[in-house]
């Protein structure tokens, strides 16, 4: 696994673990925020050929 494709796992289970407790906690900006940048990350993923699991 490339450095890439580790950083852009890595963000992405950290932006996870973070959407699952702001939802938890009922923090409705941070859990959009975070849903923004999953979205983000999936994409750039995505536009570079990067196999994510989630």
């Amino acid at each position: 696994m490339g450095e890439f494709t580790t950083t852009i796992a890595s963000r992405l289970d950290q932006a996870y673990k973070g959407l699952e407790e702001a939802t938890s906690s009922g923090d409705d900006f941070l859990a959009d925020t975070l849903t923004a940048e999953i979205e983000d990350l999936r994409r750039l993923a995505e536009d570079h050929g990067v196999q994510i699991r989630r």
